[in-house]
């Protein structure tokens, strides 16, 4: 019996010891063996940080940048880490804040889902590099916060602020809109190209996993980094801008107020996209004072952020009557060699409708165009909406509309920078209804004004240069665009910027009406566009403005055969088309084509340099 309990106690006495044993060897494969055990035992936390990838890059077509990156940080907080007796005075003195803002930035509603106390959130962002270097040597004294390396952009140019755009801090409607893509201090494109390619300059995010110990000091990456991910920086974008075109046509706009429209007719690459008044993209920074830009910008009185080139609806006037005589030769309503008198005016019954200026006999379409003719034109214009019949204009009309919308009229054209607005074009039914008062009934003398660009048809500045880029390629348009390709084979521009879209008027009837338009730089009404060895075509318009004096139109294009760039110029209250708009884009046309502009037009250059058309602005956009 004594054999047996003593035997079973040998067993138990073996059982205790390999208990043991295996315990002191786990001990010793844990403490001097484990490396990821021994980091863990000092750390009192594993932080998660996220890491934000540079943001691509914007160059111009010559692979000029245009747009940078700045180094800055946020100081990132866990609320959760933060000591309780943290040091609130020494804390605000080393960042250069106040005790108030002190509270505010961690006085969070964690119950909206927003904010976590365990989940890093912006306590303050764009700490400059030299306050980072300062609480960096500290910041092991408090827990619960890190600084984390940020990007905002920079701009070597003070050129195209509106065409490229800003970025600014998301917000709720961002954050619900891409789930999972933005959290609370990220950054997101807010207008022009940063806005319309945000997806591929923003990159993807990378995370690290960093063990802090009890005194809020970094011990190394967790598990060495296996569950970091590295971020993947934007890809760079080139644009198809000519910087120092889009330089050129700033200048010439310095008090002026309208825009510039420069276009290649082949590829509907946008050369220039000016609008004036303008700013320095500078300014708008994620800096500490950029609200206050932002507001100063805000109230200027000339609507610097209102973006002219796209968002400014304007009647186009007399260059709408190359696209109406186009119109009419494709539906044969009109002979090209049909000859209008004139008489200073477009008379009816003895009565005169339309004033027109003095000019010579026009005895054809390309004379017409030559000298503006206002009889001519609506005669023309009465002939296509009375096609069939006086009383029956409606269907003239909506015949007319159809073209107009193959011209890419009446809708945004796509181009891809938001804010493009539509124009107008009015229909049968807005005058059905319009004229309601008499019965829904009208005519084409009630709007002769269409005939002339004026009434109710609106157009803006990229539409107008869309037109001129139509006439220059004999019958169709690839839709403006400021994207040229990406840097490093990162994709392919979208299939819409490379596809042609035909109008529906057959090709030889553009040339009557580009001889026209070359006449009219020659002896015509622009004659101040004639450039020496460039054949400029084009056409001068000048808009009614009832509140103030008439603006100044040009469009056209150059050289008339082959054309390498198609423009559209509008100067506000400017008057007569050939006065401002058409000198403006011939200087323009010739920087462009030869990188100078010539000694002999060196005065034309000077005047509209100097030319300070401000205080004929009595309008708002």
């Amino acid at each position: 019996m004594s054999n047996i309990f003593s035997g079973r106690q040998r067993v138990i006495q073996m059982l205790f010891i390999a208990a043991a044993a295996a315990l002191v060897g786990k001990a010793m494969q844990l403490q001097l063996f484990d490396e990821d055990f021994r980091s863990k035992a000092g750390a009192a936390a594993v932080v998660r940080s996220p890491k934000y990838p540079a943001r691509g890059l914007i160059y111009d077509r010559k692979e000029r940048l245009l747009i940078h990156n700045n180094p800055i940080y946020d100081l990132m907080v866990t609320h959760s880490q933060i000591k309780k007796d943290i040091d609130t005075a020494t804390f605000c003195e080393l960042l250069g804040i106040t005790p108030e803002y002190f509270t505010a930035a961690l006085r969070k509603d964690f119950s909206s889902g927003r904010f976590s106390r365990n989940v890093p959130f912006v306590f303050l962002s764009k700490v400059s590099a030299e306050t980072h270097g300062r609480f960096q040597e500290r910041m092991y004294e408090f827990p619960g916060f890190q600084m984390v390396l940020r990007s905002i952009r920079g701009y070597p140019h003070r050129n195209a602020a509106n065409v490229l755009g800003y970025i600014r801090e998301v917000d709720n409607r961002d954050i619900e809109k891409y789930p999972g893509v933005y959290i609370p201090g990220d950054y997101i494109g807010a207008s022009g190209l940063e806005a319309a390619y945000e997806s591929i300059l923003r990159g993807q995010k990378g995370v690290s996993h960093i063990l802090k110990d009890n005194l809020g000091r970094n011990m190394g990456p967790y598990k060495g980094g296996k569950l970091d991910s590295a971020a993947i920086s934007g890809a760079d974008i080139i644009t198809s801008l000519d910087l120092d075109l889009q330089a050129y046509g700033e200048m010439l706009m310095q008090n002026k107020i309208g825009g510039i429209l420069a276009i290649e007719p082949a590829t509907g690459e946008i050369l220039a996209m000016v609008t004036s008044a303008s700013y320095d993209p500078n300014v708008l920074t994620i800096t500490q004072k950029r609200g206050e830009a932002f507001a100063a910008l805000n109230q200027d009185p000339l609507k610097p952020l209102f973006d002219r080139s796209l968002m400014a609806q304007y009647p186009p006037g007399s260059l709408f009557k190359s696209v109406l005589g186009l119109i009419a030769l494709q539906e044969g309503v009109w002979d090209v060699n049909r000859g209008v008198s004139c008489g200073g005016a477009y008379y009816l019954g003895g009565q005169r409708l339309v004033g027109c200026h003095g000019h010579p006999y026009c005895s054809n379409l390309e004379t017409a165009i030559q000298h503006s003719c206002n009889a001519y034109f609506v005669t023309l214009f009465r002939e296509l909406v009375d096609k069939y019949g006086f009383y029956n204009p409606a269907k003239g009309l909506d015949e007319y509309n159809e073209y107009l919308t193959k011209f890419g009229l009446g809708e945004p054209l796509g181009i891809d920078i938001p804010g493009e607005r539509s124009g107008n074009f009015p229909t049968s039914s807005y005058y059905d209804q319009a004229y309601s008062g008499s019965g829904g009934k009208w005519n084409s003398v009630w709007i002769r004004s269409l005939g002339i660009g004026q009434g109710e048809m609106l157009l803006t500045n990229v539409q107008m240069a869309n037109l001129a880029a139509i006439i220059a390629n004999r019958g169709y348009f690839v839709p403006p665009h400021l994207i040229k390709g990406f840097k490093n084979g990162a994709g392919e521009i979208p299939q819409k910027y490379r596809e042609k879209n035909y109008v529906g008027v057959d090709a030889r009837f553009f040339e009557p009406v580009v001889n026209g338009m070359e006449k009219v730089t020659i002896a015509g009404t622009a004659r101040s566009a004639f450039i020496p060895g460039i054949p400029l075509c084009g056409k001068t318009g000048t808009a009614e403005n009832p509140h103030g004096k008439d603006h100044s139109i040009f469009f056209g294009f150059a050289p008339k055969d082959n054309p390498k760039i198609a423009f559209a110029v509008y100067v506000e209250n400017a008057g007569f088309g050939g006065t401002y708009a058409a000198p403006i884009a011939s200087l323009m046309v010739e920087k462009y084509l030869t990188d100078t502009i010539s000694a002999p037009r060196k005065f034309l250059e000077k005047r509209i340099l100097d030319a300070n058309l401000l205080e004929f602005q009595k309008t708002k956009p």
